[in-house]
C-alpha cells in the first residue's frame, strides 16, 4: 500500500486524513443507530442492518462531497498557480488530483455495496413484518399507523408478501427507485472507467462518465421519502421504550404506555454536496465560455510514425511549459473532448499540440485535416477546433530545482518538447535569472521514426548550448528500444561517424533500456546536496521504477541529496 501511494504521488498523511475521516465517520453513525433509544423499535423491526445501512450512508455523503473537487480543473490550475496559498509540496498533491478522484470513487462503490446490502435486509425484513402474524412486537409496530392518530414506523403500508413485495418497493417508491438507477449509473461509471475501456474506446468512458448527473440527481432525491424513522423527542419523553416494548400489547390504554410517534429523518445528503456542485457548475459555465472563443488552426505538420502536429492561435491564450488542453473538432465529434500537452513555448506566437493517430477520434482528426489528401489543404478548409484550457500539471515546476531529469516514453516527450523549447528561448535571450542549471533528458522509443519531428529540436538546442560555450548544461540519451537485424547492421557500419545515424546528433543513440540504478547513483554522485526533479510522462511501470529508485537514492539527512519524483497525470 505504501508502495503504491508514493508512486501515485498522493502523501501518506492525505490518504491516511482521508481513510481516518472515513473510518470516523462509519464509526460515529453506526452508534447513532445502534445505541440512542430514539432508534429502539426501528431496530426492532430491522436489526443490525438499520446501522450497517446508514453508516455507510454517513461515508457516501463524505465521499460524494468530495468526487468532483479533483475535477474542477480550473479551481485547481488557480491554487496551483497561487504562490501565496500553494507551496511545491501542496502543487504535487494537486497535480495527483485524478489518482484522488480514482481513489474516492472507488471508496464510493464499496459504501454502496454495504449499504445496499444492508437494505436489501431492511426491506426484506419489513415487507414481512406487515404480514406476520399478530401477537409479536414486530408486527404490532407495523400496524402503527393503521389508525387515523397514529404515526408509522414501518414505511411500507401494503400487505404483500416477499418476494412480490420487495419488488413493489424497489420500482414503486421514491428511495427504491432512485437507489435502483444511481446504483446502476454507479456501475456503468466505474466499469467504463477501467484502463482497457479508456484506451480502446474512449468514446464508451467520456459518455458513460457523464451519467453522473443522473447520479448526483438521485442521490439529492433519495432521502426526501424519509422512509428510516425514529421515535419523536416528544414521544421519548413519555414513551421509554427500553421499559415499554415489554407491554406492547396495553399501549394507549388508561394507566399504560401512550401509543408511540415516529417521524422520518429529513434527507441530508444535499447539505453536503450543494458546495461542491456549485462549483463544478461554475467549472463547467468558465470550461463552455472558454469552449466558444474562436480557434485558428495555423499549420498542420504531418510528421513521421503517425503523428500530427496542430499549431494554434487563440485570443488571450496565455500558458507555462508543460500544461494541457482539451480539445474538441466537432466535425469529428460534437461532444467529446480529449486532452492534449502542449508542445509549444510560452514564449512563441502560437500554441501546439502533437496528436499520434491511434483511435477513431484521432483518425476523424487527421482525415478532418486534410492530412489523408496528397494535395495542399487551403486554410479555410480546415476544420474548427474548440479548446478548453490550459491546464497546469507537474512540467511547470521544471524550473523551480537547479538539476532536473526528464524521462519521455514515446509520445510522452510532449510535455518536455514546451520545457526545451522554453529553455532554448531563454538562452537565446538571457539565461542568467534562470535558476534551472543542468538538464538530463530521456527518451525512449520502440521506433526509428519516431526520433524524426523531435531531432530538430535537440540539434537547435545542442548548437546553442555550444555557442554559449554552455554544452555540459544539457545531458540527453536517446534510447532504441526495439529495432529489426537490418537495422542492428546498419547501425553498425555508421558507429564511428561523428553524427549519429538516426537522429542527425553528436550524441550517439543507445540501444536497450537504461540501467536507471547507475544513472540515478551517477547523478546523485555529480550533484551532492541539491534537490533533484524527477519528471516523467510515461507508462506505470517505469513510473514505479522510477519512484522506486527516487526514493532509494535520497539521502535520509536533509542536507544530503533528495530526488522529487513528478509523473504527468491527466
Amino acid at each position: 500500500m505504501g508502495n503504491w501511494v508514493e508512486n501515485e504521488g498522493l502523501s501518506i498523511f492525505v490518504v491516511l486524513v482521508w481513510l481516518g475521516l472515513n473510518v470516523f465517520l462509519f464509526w460515529w453513525y453506526y452508534l447513532v443507530y445502534d445505541v440512542p433509544p430514539k432508534f429502539f423499535y426501528t431496530r426492532v423491526l430491522l436489526g443490525r442492518a438499520l446501522a450497517l445501512a446508514r453508516a455507510p450512508a454517513a461515508c457516501l455523503n463524505f465521499n460524494c462531497m468530495l468526487i468532483l473537487l479533483p475535477v474542477c480543473r480550473n479551481l485547481l490550475s488557480f491554487l496551483r498557480g497561487s504562490s501565496a496559498c500553494c507551496s511545491t509540496r501542496v502543487r504535487r498533491q494537486l497535480d495527483r488530483n485524478l489518482t484522488f478522484h480514482k481513489m474516492v470513487a472507488w471508496m464510493i462503490a464499496l459504501h454502496t455495496a454495504i449499504h445496499t446490502i444492508a437494505h436489501l435486509f431492511n426491506v426484506e425484513w419489513s415487507v414481512q413484518a406487515r404480514v406476520e402474524e399478530k401477537g409479536t412486537l414486530a408486527a404490532a409496530l407495523s400496524s402503527l399507523g393503521d389508525k387515523p392518530d397514529e404515526s408509522y414506523i414501518n414505511f411500507f403500508r401494503k400487505t404483500i408478501g416477499n418476494p412480490v413485495g420487495g419488488l413493489y418497493v424497489a420500482f414503486t417508491y421514491l428511495a427504491g427507485l432512485t437507489g435502483v438507477i444511481i446504483t446502476l449509473a454507479l456501475i456503468l461509471i466505474i466499469t467504463s472507467s477501467t484502463k482497457t475501456i479508456r484506451r480502446s474506446y474512449f468514446e464508451v468512458f467520456w459518455y458513460t462518465h457523464h451519467l453522473f448527473v443522473i447520479f448526483f440527481i438521485g442521490l439529492v432525491i433519495h432521502g426526501a421519502g424519509r422512509i428510516v424513522r425514529g421515535q419523536t423527542a416528544e414521544s421519548l419523553a413519555e414513551h421509554n421504550p427500553e421499559i415499554c416494548y415489554k407491554n406492547f400489547t396495553q399501549w394507549g390504554k388508561k394507566g399504560a404506555c401512550p401509543i408511540p410517534q415516529f417521524s422520518g429523518n429529513p434527507p441530508m445528503t444535499w447539505k453536503w454536496v450543494v458546495g461542491p456542485m456549485f462549483l463544478y457548475l461554475c467549472e463547467r459555465l468558465v470550461r463552455f465560455w472558454r469552449s466558444q472563443q474562436k480557434v485558428v488552426i495555423t499549420k498542420v505538420v504531418i510528421h513521421p510514425f503517425k503523428t500530427i502536429e496542430l499549431q494554434m492561435m487563440k485570443k488571450g491564450f496565455r500558458m507555462e511549459v508543460g500544461q494541457y488542453i482539451f480539445v474538441k473538432c466537432p466535425a469529428v465529434s460534437k461532444l467529446e473532448w480529449h486532452p492534449f500537452t502542449l508542445t509549444s513555448a510560452p514564449e512563441e506566437d502560437y500554441f501546439s499540440i502533437h496528436v499520434r493517430i491511434v483511435g477513431d477520434w484521432t483518425e476523424g482528426l487527421f482525415n478532418a485535416c486534410g492530412c489523408d489528401k496528397q494535395e495542399f489543404q487551403e486554410a479555410w478548409k480546415l476544420p474548427k477546433i474548440a479548446v478548453d484550457g490550459p491546464f497546469g500539471t507537474a512540467s511547470e515546476d521544471v524550473f523551480s530545482y537547479e538539476t532536473v531529469m526528464l524521462i519521455g516514453a514515446g509520445i510522452g516527450v510532449t510535455p518536455f518538447a514546451s520545457v526545451l523549447k522554453s529553455v532554448w528561448y531563454k538562452y537565446c535571450h538571457d539565461a542568467t535569472n534562470l535558476k534551472l542549471k543542468k538538464i538530463y533528458f530521456y527518451w525512449l522509443c520502440r521506433d526509428t521514426h519516431a526520433f524524426e519531428w523531435f531531432a530538430d529540436l535537440l540539434q537547435s538546442l545542442e548548437a546553442q548550448m555550444q555557442e554559449r560555450n554552455n554544452a555540459d548544461f544539457l545531458s540527453y540519451n536517446i534510447y532504441l528500444t526495439g529495432w529489426d537485424e537490418s537495422q542492428a547492421t546498419h547501425f553498425a557500419v555508421h558507429h564511428e561517424e561523428e553524427k549519429d545515424v538516426i537522429t542527425g546528433l553528436k550524441q550517439k543513440t543507445l540501444y536497450g533500456r537504461p540501467n536507471w540504478e547507475n544513472e540515478f547513483k551517477t547523478i546523485a554522485g555529480q550533484h551532492p546536496g541539491s534537490r533533484i526533479g524527477v519528471f516523467l510522462c510515461g507508462p506505470e511501470g517505469l513510473a514505479d521504477t522510477l519512484n522506486k529508485q527516487s526514493i532509494s537514492n535520497s539521502e535520509a539527512d536533509p542536507r544530503g541529496v533528495h530526488f522529487i519524483f513528478n509523473k504527468e497525470n491527466f
